[in-house]
């Protein structure tokens, strides 16, 4: 699948979300719904994403952070060792989404809350068009990390990324952003900052200013 291929149609949302002058301070908006497509899509546009809820990933929860973590494509840190890193791999795009979402979802992993659904509708969100895999390879063809995500306009939403050797799933954030300068992107949202992330140039905004920023890199709304 091409990276700036344009994505299927999804149709409206049988659902609605609140308007965020009605939202609570809290991260958590809500519980309920469904991961149907087209409910993905219009979270997305809204600046609302799916996750399980604390203690019960058995029910599908909504969420927009406050702050929340954004990477201003300007903004990323390169070192040398990450430069001298990323000559060891080879990134693909959209060559094995299935994989890199399943490395993510390791339950061994300390947060594991990407289960059987939400694997399955991100991939259907992947076979529309809308979900995108940045691949990392090492030199003996295997996959050493990579993250995935939801691309809407200008917007790329991260969902999750993983690493099996050392600096690859760095490398795949720096494919990522150059994916998203060079096809005119301007939003990069990673949802929560951590001291990982922030190493790499991720800085906290307010809702108000994501939702600002938001409104200039989708439309809110459309009908896909």
């Amino acid at each position: 699948m091409n990276w700036d291929a344009t994505p299927q149609p999804v149709g409206r949302s049988r659902w609605r979300f609140l308007p965020p002058s009605d939202w609570p301070e809290e991260d958590l908006l809500s519980i309920g719904a469904d991961l149907e497509p087209a409910t993905m899509i219009d979270a997305y546009r809204r600046g609302v994403f799916p996750m399980g809820a604390p203690e019960r990933p058995d029910l599908l929860s909504w969420w927009s952070p406050d702050p929340r973590g954004i990477l201003p494509l300007d903004g990323l840190r390169v070192t040398r060792s990450m430069r001298r890193s990323a000559k060891r791999f080879e990134v693909r795009v959209n060559t094995c989404f299935t994989r890199v979402v399943g490395a993510c979802a390791d339950p061994s992993r300390g947060d594991g809350w990407i289960t059987t659904a939400f694997i399955d509708a991100y991939t259907r969100l992947h076979e529309l068009g809308w979900a995108h895999s940045i691949e990392v390879f090492d030199r003996s063809g295997e996959l050493a990390g990579g993250l995935y995500g939801v691309r809407i306009e200008r917007l790329f939403a991260g969902e999750s990324m993983f690493h099996l050797a050392r600096d690859a799933s760095k490398v795949a954030v720096m494919a990522t952003v150059d994916l998203m300068r060079a096809s005119g992107m301007t939003l990069f949202d990673v949802q929560w900052s951590s001291n990982h992330l922030a190493s790499l140039g991720v800085v906290n905004i307010p809702r108000s200013v994501y939702l600002s920023r938001l409104a200039d890199a989708v439309s809110i709304g459309v009908p896909d």
